[in-house]
Parts: C-alpha cells; sequence; structure tokens
C-alpha cells in the first residue's frame, strides 16, 4: 500500500542557523558547525520553509517512509550537537594489570592491557575530544555519530579473542571470567 505523502517538519531554535543546497545540510549553533549530506537519498526533498526545515515525499511506501522518519532524527540529533553537543563516559575496568590509557595526536593507546606488551590503538573519528581522568574516559564533541563511533572504537580495542577469552561463566562455571576492558556506562547532553 502507498501513501500519497509524508512530511516531517523540524523547528529551528532562534540561536542556531541552518543552511540548505541540494540536499546538503549545514546547521551553525553555539557550539560550533556540522554538515551533512542527503544527496544520495531518491525521492525525498528537504527544504527550509518559515524557519522550519521540512522532509517530504511523495508516493511512498514503507523503505521511504523509514527514511524521512530516519533523516529527521538525525537532524535533530544535529540541531541538539550545535546547541549543546554529546559526552559519553567509560569505565577502565582491570582485576591484575593496571592499564595505562594516553591520547596523543587522533589516537588513544591502550598499554598493559592484560599484562602483554602490546599496544592496543583506538581512532578518535572527527573533532571529538578524548580525556583521561583517573580510571575514567570522558568524550566529548558536537557531532553525535563521531563521538559514538570514538567510543566504540575504543571499546572493541579492548576486546577479548580467540584464546584470551573464557566462558562469561568463569572456570567450571564458579566465576564472572575475565572482566577487563573498557566500558560506556553514561551519555548526556553537555549543558
Amino acid at each position: 500500500m502507498r501513501l500519497l505523502k509524508i512530511t516531517e517538519t523540524i523547528e529551528i531554535p532562534e540561536n542556531v542557523s541552518v543552511k540548505i543546497e541540494n540536499k546538503k545540510i549545514y546547521i551553525r549553533g553555539p557550539k560550533g558547525t556540522i554538515s551533512r549530506d542527503f544527496s544520495n537519498i531518491k525521492k525525498i526533498l528537504i527544504f527550509l520553509q518559515n524557519r522550519r526545515i521540512v522532509i517530504e515525499s511523495f508516493r511512498i511506501r514503507k523503505r521511504e517512509y523509514a527514511t524521512v522518519k530516519t533523516i529527521a532524527a538525525i537532524i535533530k540529533n544535529l540541531i541538539n550537537g550545535v546547541l549543546y553537543g554529546y559526552r559519553y563516559k567509560m569505565k577502565i575496568v582491570y582485576a591484575h594489570f593496571p592499564m595505562s590509557v594516553e591520547v596523543k595526536d587522533n589516537y588513544v593507546y591502550i598499554k598493559n592491557f592484560m599484562g602483554k606488551k602490546d599496544t592496543r590503538i583506538a581512532k578518535i573519528v572527527g573533532n571529538t575530544k578524548v580525556i583521561v581522568k583517573g580510571d575514567d574516559i570522558i568524550i566529548e564533541g558536537i557531532d553525535l555519530y563521531a563521538v559514538g563511533q570514538t567510543a566504540g572504537n575504543i571499546h572493541l580495542a579492548t576486546r577479548l579473542r580467540g584464546k584470551d577469552r573464557l566462558c562469561p561463566h568463569g572456570r567450571e562455571g564458579r566465576g564472572p571470567g575475565i572482566l577487563d576492558g573498557i566500558y560506556l556506562y553514561e551519555k548526556t547532553l553537555l549543558k
């Protein structure tokens, strides 16, 4: 079944300016500027109308309906990013061998993970700031996807693989197994 038309409107706050050129959206706010390119998506119109962003599609099916809703959610995240910013907090967890984490250039270096001599490396995506305070890692930025991908890269750098990974219940089902790693525990907006 096809719907004739779907329209999503997003209000633009006072201190945010938006520019749209050929499905490329540029959003500027107090925290900075961010852009997103939707030019590869067909059958969808994006335009400005009276301090609102309007996303429209005609004669749509489920796929186009979902695409319109997804684009609206992405634009709302961009507006929240330039207004407030995002902060993820991660915890460094170790049982016996203390890990040391340091940030240089666009990489996070994790040393002495489970007593091993090799250094594990995680890439920082975009203009994201990574701060190490004791056993906490704080990741901040205006782009939700860059902040989330950076947190994911750090978590995956300490993921156990192969022989290192024991059963989740420990040896013979009596213990918690190996819990060493870096884990996400809080997601917030910066105010």
